[in-house]
């Protein structure tokens, strides 16, 4: 069996054998949503060389952006070359993420290049909040915080302001001589999505060296992101658990705590944080599948 994990900004893949991996690698997105078609299939080939296809009972993709049975159907398309015959089953990726924090039920939200939640209550029955990608929504993401740094510039710029700290980070990691460039490269078609997310290190260098501005912007996504899931908990009429991942989520502890203070103050207080990536959720999402007779490729 193979399990994909196919973020913003990397596809990660599995191969396990007896529920052991023996194969794990990563290569650029795959996901449609961030990349052209023609770049998603060249770094899934690129990636099933790596992990190996072919003789493969099952393959189990969880990805950002999977909101329709089309969705689902064009990513399988995709993957199918590189494993004739096998079932193939994609899921929106929070599903991986509640799976990899050992839960059934309980709400997974993403804190990654863009942010979304996803949960599910002892019925059966399922929320979703957020995930609506960048130009909608992706409050909280590392494309926000990159964004809201941008943002952050060109208001001091408009003000007469001096540069301060995030700002000259911000400039020198986009190779710009002064915020009024942030404009123009900003919407360039030379940056994107994964472009601005991968400027969120900027804000977070900056607050961890005490710049109280990129602070505060850090303190908003963790609060944002607790809105995604108190949202979803609301819906499904449960407590918990809250599993926080993502590149963010997983990794930023000042995100994380404006995260448990905000679900804290919304009474909910069983919140984790993911401690193993998503992709290892597959191996409980396939038995799980495999208990309920799902034999279909499918959306999440």
């Amino acid at each position: 069996m193979i399990g994909l994990d196919i973020g913003g900004t990397k596809t990660r893949g599995v191969r396990f054998e007896d529920g052991q991996a023996v194969a794990d690698e990563s290569v650029g997105s795959s996901n449609v949503q961030n990349v052209s078609r023609e770049e998603a299939a060249r770094h899934l080939a690129e990636l099933f060389a790596l992990i190996g296809g072919g003789a493969v009972g099952q393959v189990y993709a969880g990805a950002g952006g999977i909101d329709t049975d089309a969705d689902a159907a064009a990513l399988a398309a995709l993957i199918a070359p590189h494993v004739p015959g096998a079932r193939i089953t994609v899921v929106h990726d929070s599903r991986l993420l509640l799976a990899a924090g050992g839960a059934n039920t309980g709400v997974a939200v993403i804190g990654g290049t863009g942010s979304a939640a996803w949960g599910r209550n002892g019925h059966g029955d399922e929320a979703r909040a957020g995930g609506w990608g960048y130009l909608l929504g992706d409050e909280g993401s590392g494309y926000w915080l990159g964004r809201e740094a941008v943002r952050h510039s060109l208001r001091r710029m408009n003000l007469g302001l001096e540069p301060d700290e995030l700002t000259m980070a911000l400039l020198a990691s986009c190779g710009v001589e002064g915020p009024a460039k942030l404009i123009a490269l900003f919407h360039s078609t030379d940056t994107g999505r994964r472009y601005w997310a991968q400027r969120a290190r900027s804000v977070l260098e900056a607050a961890a060296a005490g710049h109280a501005a990129s602070q505060a912007l850090v303190d908003q996504a963790g609060r944002d992101l607790a809105g995604l899931a108190v949202q979803c908990v609301r819906q499904l009429g449960i407590d918990g658990p809250v599993i926080l991942g993502g590149g963010l989520g997983m990794n930023v502890p000042r995100l994380q705590e404006s995260f448990r203070s905000a679900l804290a103050a919304a009474g909910i207080s069983d919140v984790r944080v993911l401690e193993r990536e998503p992709v290892f959720g597959v191996l409980q999402l396939v038995a799980e599948q495999d208990k309920s007779g799902l034999n279909h490729t499918r959306q999440g």
